[in-house]
């Protein structure tokens, strides 16, 4: 990096890290002509196709992806392609009036055709944040007694990391709204 430009010998090199994520290869006529492959030219002659290889790496998206979002915690996937958009947190499993919210909330995030991973493990809700944080999902919606009676539960924003209080029978309609692209 500072070097003079080997090209124009005027400008300096400045150096960047990337990552590729699409190719493009000429294949030339090797396959073609191995299997016949041909077109008319515009003299009525037949010539060999010449072939090209073009691609994007999924997984090379992916890695790119994590690498430009996350935190000491974990991976912050932009919405656009987390696997999940919403992690439900139940904060006890053993809390009836709390399941009962969460099951009903999932079932209608999913017939919304929101992507929702319902984390209903019987372990504890520091567990399960942790989790929701490290595999980076973009919203958690916590459900516990505590907020059903208050009559809001806190919804996270992980890529913020700001924590609103959305009344209850607002949560379906707020995810809604923020998870649309």
């Amino acid at each position: 990096s500072g070097d003079i430009c080997p090209a124009c010998k005027q400008g300096n090199v400045i150096l960047n890290r990337s990552l590729e994520v699409g190719h493009v290869f000429k294949l030339g006529t090797k396959y073609s002509s191995a299997l016949g492959g041909t077109f008319t030219d515009q003299n009525g002659k037949a010539r060999d196709i010449i072939m090209g290889c073009y691609g994007i790496g999924v997984n090379r998206i992916v890695a790119a992806a994590i690498e430009l979002n996350n935190d000491e915690k974990g991976i912050k996937w932009p919405l656009s392609i987390a696997p999940f958009k919403v992690c439900i947190v139940t904060i006890n499993h053993k809390q009836e009036e709390s399941v009962k919210y969460a099951d009903a909330l999932y079932e209608k995030l999913q017939a919304a055709g929101i992507e929702v991973l319902y984390d209903d493990r019987n372990d504890r809700a520091g567990v399960k944040f942790n989790d929701s944080e490290l595999i980076g999902i973009p919203y958690t919606v916590v459900v516990g007694n505590k907020g059903l009676e208050s009559g809001e539960l806190e919804v996270k924003d992980r890529r913020t990391n700001i924590t609103e209080y959305v009344l209850l029978d607002k949560v379906f309609e707020y995810i809604q709204e923020h998870c649309s692209l």
